[in-house]
């Protein structure tokens, strides 16, 4: 059973920046796309940012290009978002997903919609007030 573990949520004014971090464990397939979501309330979950851990190819949404960053660290199956000038509109509940069944891989990276991932951490709030 796979087990994804968020954390580094915060409140933090606009400009400021978090480092969320997502430790997993219990799978064993080594080339998978993983993701970072959130939701606001009132809105549609959105994918933030997706790594292929294999190639490291990541992918984002536009919104968060060039201020938001994910990374993997393998040795400690760790999966991060590195998040900088942040803003209010970035206020929401964030998850760290991954797939175990190659749905989410796609040309040039991974699938930006959570219906192609099959595992989901509790999720850890970020709050940026202007």
């Amino acid at each position: 059973q796979v087990h994804l573990v968020e954390s580094g949520g915060g409140s933090v004014q606009t400009g400021g920046s978090l480092r969320l971090s997502c430790t997993a464990s219990g799978y064993t397939r080594t080339s998978k796309c993983m993701a970072w979501f959130r939701q606001a309330p009132g809105k549609e979950r959105e994918g933030v940012a997706r790594i292929y851990t294999s190639d490291g190819i990541t992918n984002y949404a536009d919104s968060v290009k060039g201020r938001f960053t994910i990374s993997q660290d393998s040795a400690k199956n760790t999966l991060y978002l590195q998040m900088n000038r942040l803003k209010p509109e970035d206020t929401a509940m964030y998850y760290c997903a991954v797939e175990s069944q190659g749905r989410a891989r796609i040309a040039g990276g991974c699938s930006r919609f959570d219906s192609n991932y099959n595992y989901w951490g509790q999720g850890t709030q970020v709050t940026v007030s202007s």
